[in-house]
């Protein structure tokens, strides 16, 4: 049984005072190629919308908006504001793979901010080296290794089914259906289709996990008030054995989706599992460098051993999303996911009040 940890709500009055905070995020003037329409969508506007709501209810903050990417360099020069919020998951200029791009910015101005840093961002972005931290920690993760799609063809595969994903990058950019191959053949379409697709031909070729899949959420600093949210499970049991029960590119940006449709997110009742990836999750948290939020998914295997499969130190903030589903399976609403971790970057920054 988990003993439940809670967040540190009390004295919050003493840490914020009318602070001014600039919020960064994507910029809907540019086109946006991660979404099938090239530019930002409905469920995308309707996210800010409600952020902007949430964001008025917290008192003692002055909130400032920031969207557009060719005005964002001086818009923040001049405003100097206390504290940045980086919630641009769109990456520089729309662009997934510049995430740490905006990060980098804030550390050229000398911004204080909320969130990872960009050496941390680029690092997650190299799930191959994610892994070898995580197996140094003695944390499971897949069997597999390191492919270079750019090469002349692919060498033995050792196990059977495989999943084949990018190694870089987050948001399930080139996860598909077909990821789960069954036999060379499959492999190779989909190698060659990642080859073509992607700017980064470096591929993962790994096992198959067929157990369940769980994220957990993390919140806070070491040494601080860090915290791990009770793990939220990944549910594909409305897919249909026809469909790989993955979270796939399209079960994230196409609401027309059969897996946007499909695919739901439930409270864990995996009892002492549960208490296992909460731990993994915050020694990988502290280990890799993450800072005030981050998300840690993981997957069993057939023995019912939870395996790391990826790190998110800048996970989507939207109110049906991971990150704050896990806020509302764990006892709290919406706009205290905010709160705190506003709470959590000023007593790491040191510009708490005492």
């Amino acid at each position: 049984m988990i003993v439940a940890e809670r967040l540190d709500m009390e004295g919050a009055e003493d840490v914020t005072q009318s602070r001014d905070v600039a919020v960064l995020l994507g910029d809907p003037r540019l086109p946006y190629q991660y979404n099938p329409s090239n530019a930002f969508d409905a469920h995308d506007f309707q996210a800010v919308e409600r952020l902007e709501e949430v964001l008025a209810t917290l008192s003692n903050y002055q909130f400032r908006l920031l969207d557009d990417h060719d005005q964002l360099w001086e818009s923040l020069r001049t405003a100097k504001p206390f504290l940045v919020l980086n919630l641009c998951n769109t990456g520089y200029r729309n662009k997934p793979e510049h995430q740490a791009h905006v990060a980098a910015m804030l550390e050229m101005l000398e911004l204080p901010y909320v969130g990872a840093s960009p050496e941390c961002m680029a690092l997650c972005h190299h799930k191959f080296l994610v892994y070898a931290l995580a197996r140094d920690l003695g944390i499971p993760v897949p069997e597999g290794r390191l492919l270079d799609a750019s090469g002349s063809g692919i060498t033995d595969i050792e196990f059977f089914p495989s999943f084949i994903k990018p190694n870089a990058g987050d948001g399930s950019i080139g996860i598909s259906d077909a990821s789960i191959v069954h036999n060379a053949r499959e492999a190779r379409e989909v190698i060659e289709k990642l080859r073509v697709e992607l700017n980064n031909p470096l591929l993962l070729l790994q096992e198959y996990l067929p157990g369940p899949e769980y994220s957990v959420a993390v919140v806070g600093n070491p040494g601080i008030d860090l915290l791990a949210l009770p793990p939220i499970e990944i549910d594909f049991s409305s897919l249909g054995d026809s469909h790989a029960p993955i979270l796939t590119h399209e079960s994230k940006n196409d609401p027309h989706s059969l897996y946007w449709r499909s695919v739901r997110l439930r409270q864990s009742d995996a009892g002492a599992l549960n208490e296992q990836m909460m731990t993994h999750a915050k020694r990988l948290f502290e280990r890799i460098g993450c800072r005030d939020y981050a998300r840690f998914d993981f997957r069993v295997d057939q023995d019912g051993a939870p395996h790391l499969i990826d790190v998110n130190a800048h996970p989507m903030w939207g109110e049906e999303g991971m990150l704050a589903s896990a806020m509302r399976y764990g006892g709290y609403e919406y706009p205290q996911l905010f709160e705190f971790i506003l709470q959590a970057a000023q007593r790491r920054l040191g510009l708490a009040d005492d």
